[in-house]
């Protein structure tokens, strides 16, 4: 993609759109991080064990629903 091209709305979008990439892969990396380093207590093997593999989805689901909690919450303040 050329930007030179690009008018004041579309690269607007563009921008808009790189910020909304930006945002969900620092949300990927954090959740990845706090789920990681609460259930994975030991080395890791080929396979999580079930208590690792239940622990990283309940804490992955806990995290997007606070993440879209919070979001909301600032939504309706705006």
């Amino acid at each position: 993609m050329d930007l030179s091209d690009l008018n004041s709305a579309e690269m607007q979008k563009f921008y808009s759109e790189e910020q909304q990439r930006a945002m969900v892969n620092e949300m990927v990396a954090k959740l990845t991080s706090e789920c990681w380093d609460k259930c994975i207590t030991g080395t890791p093997g080929n396979k999580f064990s079930s208590s690792e593999h239940n622990c990283l989805s309940n804490c992955a689901q806990r995290y997007l629903e606070m993440s879209m909690l919070i979001m909301k919450r600032f939504q309706s303040m705006q």
